[in-house]
């Protein structure tokens, strides 16, 4: 029996490639079967490179740090706060732990300075904001082009315990 032509190629040779790369794929398969059957199918999520929050036992502080261009132009208008990538704004919230396991604001005082790594102390007035039962403190700060900036915290919830201090820091890229 002849072998069929199709095209310039025999039937034959058409079959055998096809198995070829039936086996190829097979062979691929079981490859990407075998590594890491016990892999998590979830997307890990980034953690940041520094904690934003510190535990005092019933108080948590939370504090972030951004370039004031990063907020809308809505939002920087409702605080007076300038947008410029020349310029940081420091967030600072008191958190108390209920014993239901939720977080309540807390009122009190927050002072902070910061200084870039050649040491340059920089000028940094926190002001209270309120919005219904939320309490933060925010303040700005001025960069020059890209530099690191290093927060000294110090907050003293209303209630009492005393004073308690946080340090962290930031690297802002300049345009």
């Amino acid at each position: 029996m002849p072998t069929p032509d199709i095209g310039n190629h025999s039937f034959c040779s058409v079959r055998r490639r096809c198995a070829a790369g039936v086996l190829l794929a097979a062979a691929g398969l079981l490859l990407v079967a075998g590594c890491g059957a016990e892999v998590d199918r979830q997307p890990q999520t980034a953690r940041p490179t520094e904690d934003t929050q510190k535990d005092f036992d019933d108080l948590e502080v939370h504090y972030n740090a951004i370039r004031t261009d990063q907020l809308t132009p809505e939002v920087a208008r409702a605080y007076g706060i300038e947008r410029s990538p020349s310029r940081v704004l420091l967030n600072v919230a008191m958190l108390t732990k209920t014993p239901g396991g939720a977080a309540r604001p807390v009122d009190g005082t927050v002072s902070a300075s910061a200084h870039n790594l050649n040491g340059q102390l920089k000028s940094l007035t926190m002001r209270r904001v309120q919005e219904g039962p939320a309490v933060y403190f925010i303040g700005e700060v001025g960069i020059s082009g890209d530099e690191i900036l290093v927060f000294n915290i110090d907050v003293e919830p209303v209630a009492g315990g005393g004073r308690r201090s946080v340090q962290f820091k930031r690297e802002f890229f300049g345009d």
